[in-house]
């Protein structure tokens, strides 16, 4: 007798019968679990043929009978639909994009090939979001705002591919945005309304140029890429010209930078290495320890030397940073106060092995720590570094030693590096410029009573806006007349002097670096 049930779910596949057969005999295993064809069953005295698509068999007995759990595996889930579910959750969450992308490659079980491609797209979308809604509302009559999220997405994640990708046939970014709505298990009666938008657009777009279907730049609505609160601002402080060159900037992809670890091998050395693997390289323009690969996209472990700790991925401007503690005394003792991930903190490493000089590190985040240290391991395995897990408030409070210079790398909004970290732009709102700012004081005001006699202070953050940066230096300053500010000029390079603006390193975002902002000070 056979007995079919109703389907039902089993973690992440779905039971689609059960088949019982009266005999204790045990039936052959099946072959090939996951294969695509008819499969036969036989124990010898009855045989059951089963046809189905997807197998995934599992097999029970009893003494009295067998059952056949046949599994059909839920559909794959591709790249184009983890970028379209990672943007639903960035939207409705003001997450990290890469904390949202990590979770979703996991839940999904996003195949590594697969990664970059997502990752490119959820960028891409981020990077061109007001443009590509612009043309999302010239080709729907439903207002944006209406739209059900994740055909938004879906459509943004389409348009995308079809404006800007260039080896992405039409009908794939079609297809797959149908079919992602389909996984999502979006009504039925969209799917035909995501196909007929990015089909209607494809009609549209043959034999015209981007411009001609939605003008960049128009008197009205100029499409800047960028939140309207912080349009306004950079118009405000740098000029309408300055804040539409920033918001482009914002809109390509950052070039990649190495900081060579000179304490492991040369510059030179490691330029022969990357010539020898056909790596396009070439000087940075303002950082001495710096080669930028301008066309390299491929993943950071595979560049030759990652693995001796031969080089670190560090901006430009972040590697100017931490020379602002200079001139360095011999055996001199040093705190990055807020190390985070150990960028600078490695730096600072590399720039004591001659100089014999003790690195003390502050950071009370634990994965960021757990980074740091693995870091650490890479570049200079057999380092002093002495590491605190904890609040810089804590260690002060701990601490006995003077230090000859202290770099607070502070936490901030992060609107000098939105080209490297897109979803920074949607994610920040203009009230929280207060909110760093006071933490950015409170910052300051700990590490003060750490500083030496003549000691150096380093206040940097990576914000291009006034309240993190002048203003945290000026009302700091206004509180501590012992310390005085001097002109970062002195410690930077002659090709990085065009940055420094009333004593202050203050580079805008542009081809060759990230916006950032560094202020140097003395104690007397």
């Amino acid at each position: 007798m056979l007995v079919i049930k109703d389907k039902f779910t089993v973690n992440d596949a779905t039971i689609q019968h059960v088949v019982k057969i009266p005999t204790i005999v045990p039936l052959v295993h099946l072959k090939g679990a996951g294969v695509q064809e008819e499969k036969i069953i036989s124990n010898g005295i009855n045989s059951c043929y089963i046809i189905c698509t997807i197998l995934f068999p599992f097999i029970a007995y009893s003494s009295t009978y067998c059952v056949l759990f046949v599994l059909q595996k839920k559909p794959a889930h591709t790249a184009r639909f983890v970028a379209t579910e990672t943007l639903c959750n960035l939207f409705q969450s003001r997450s990290s994009v890469k904390i949202l992308f990590n979770k979703n490659t996991k839940k999904y079980n996003l195949p590594s090939k697969e990664r970059n491609l997502a990752m490119n797209l959820i960028y891409g979308v981020l990077r061109q979001r007001q443009f590509l809604d612009y043309l999302l509302q010239e080709r729907s009559k439903t207002p944006i705002r209406k739209l059900h999220p994740f055909v938004h997405q879906s459509l943004a994640v389409g348009l995308y591919q079809i404006f800007f990708l260039d080896g992405i046939p039409h009908s794939a970014a079609v297809n797959e945005a149908v079919n992602s709505c389909k996984i999502k298990g979006v009504p039925k009666r969209l799917h035909g309304f995501v196909n007929g938008v990015l089909r209607e657009t494809i009609r549209r777009k043959e034999n015209k140029s981007l411009t001609e279907i939605a003008p960049m730049e128009q008197d009205d609505h100029p499409v800047y890429n960028h939140p309207h609160w912080l349009v306004s601002r950079w118009i405000k402080h740098f000029g309408r010209e300055e804040t539409a060159r920033i918001c482009v900037e914002n809109s390509k992809e950052p070039l990649l930078t190495l900081r060579v670890n000179s304490g492991r091998i040369s510059k030179a050395n490691l330029c022969r290495q990357l010539e020898q693997h056909k790596i396009n390289h070439q000087p940075g323009r303002y950082a001495p320890d710096s080669i930028v690969l301008p066309d390299y996209h491929g993943s950071i472990q595979s560049i030759p030397g990652y693995e001796q700790g031969f080089f670190q991925i560090q901006d430009e401007a972040a590697q100017l940073a931490t020379l602002l503690l200079g001139p360095f005394r011999h055996e001199g003792i040093y705190l990055d106060g807020c190390a985070g991930l150990g960028g600078k903190t490695n730096h600072l490493l590399q720039l004591g092995v001659r100089r014999n000089l003790k690195i003390y590190a502050v950071e009370p985040g634990r994965s960021r720590l757990q980074k740091l240290r693995e870091n650490q391991n890479r570049l200079f395995p057999e380092s002093n570094l002495s590491i605190y897990e904890g609040s810089l408030q804590d260690f002060g409070v701990k601490c006995t030693t003077q230090f000859d210079g202290i770099l607070i790398d502070a936490p901030c909004s992060g609107t000098g590096v939105i080209g490297r970290h897109p979803d920074i732009r949607w994610n920040r709102k203009e009230q929280d410029l207060q909110r760093y700012q006071k933490e950015q004081l409170k910052l300051l005001d700990q590490a003060q009573p750490l500083l030496g006699p003549k000691g150096v202070l380093v206040y940097a953050t990576c914000s291009l806006e006034p309240e993190e940066n002048q203003n945290v230096i000026h009302t700091f300053l206004s509180t501590h007349p012992d310390l005085t500010l001097t002109n970062c000029a002195e410690q930077l390079p002659k090709a990085a002097h065009q940055f420094i603006k009333d004593k202050f390193f203050c580079p805008h975002p542009s081809p060759t670096i990230d916006g950032f902002f560094a202020a140097r000070m003395e104690q007397t």
